[in-house]
């Protein structure tokens, strides 16, 4: 059973910094991309970073602007999402998923799995 469970959320002022985690069961975690979305109330789910399975190479959605970043331990089978400079709008439940077939992306389908999400609020 493939389980994807993030962790490190909650409650920021405008300007903090905070890690999320997602720890992966279940698969070989090194053949997946990983990727990180979210999802605001009353939105669309929305790509935030993703990363190839080494870690060699990521990439983000436009809004990131050089405030997040992502990673992973493929011995931990973990991967991060690093986030500064949090702005009332970065406010969501974020998604960690992972791809097999690493078609990777911004588009949530090609993600077999995701994790249940964990809740970042930030106040401005």
């Amino acid at each position: 059973q493939v389980q994807l469970i993030e962790s490190g959320g909650g409650l920021l002022q405008a300007g903090d910094s905070l890690r999320l985690s997602c720890t992966a069961s279940g698969l070989t975690f090194r053949t997946y991309v990983m990727g990180w979305f979210r999802q605001a109330p009353g939105k669309e789910r929305e790509f935030v970073a993703g990363i190839s399975r080494s870690g060699s190479n990521t990439y983000y959605g436009d809004f990131v602007k050089g405030r997040f970043t992502i990673s992973r331990d493929n011995a931990r089978s973990t991967v991060y999402l690093q986030m500064n400079s949090l702005k009332p709008e970065d406010t969501a439940i974020y998604y960690c998923a992972a791809d097999f077939r690493g078609l990777g992306g911004s588009t949530s389908e090609t993600y077999d799995y995701w994790g249940q999400g964990t809740q970042v609020t930030v106040s401005s």
